[in-house]
């Protein structure tokens, strides 16, 4: 398992929800949505400090993680965090 966020992602959060230096940010599995790993499962994200890091990146000096209990949404595969500048939106797709 693998938790890769780009650069210009990064730069896109914390520029959309006002983080600053040393902020983290949870990667957690919701109901709903249109993930494509687990149907009626997808991902969201949020403002939240850590208990139990399973995956984690430090990026543009932000803390993405996902918590130890969610991390079976990834097993064995790889989830990456990207910037789409065509559609100005951010991509997490699972591979």
């Amino acid at each position: 398992m693998n938790l890769i966020v780009e650069q210009n992602a990064a730069r896109w959060y914390k520029e959309q929800m006002d983080l600053s230096e040393g902020d983290s940010l949870r990667i957690f599995v919701r109901l709903g949505g249109c993930g494509s790993v687990h149907p009626g499962l997808s991902l969201g994200i949020t403002k939240d400090e850590p208990r139990n890091a399973g995956l984690s990146q430090q990026v543009e000096g932000i803390f993405f993680y996902m918590e130890e209990d969610n991390v079976w949404y990834v097993e064995n595969k790889e989830l990456r965090i990207s910037f789409d500048e065509k559609y100005e939106e951010v991509k997490m797709v699972v591979a």
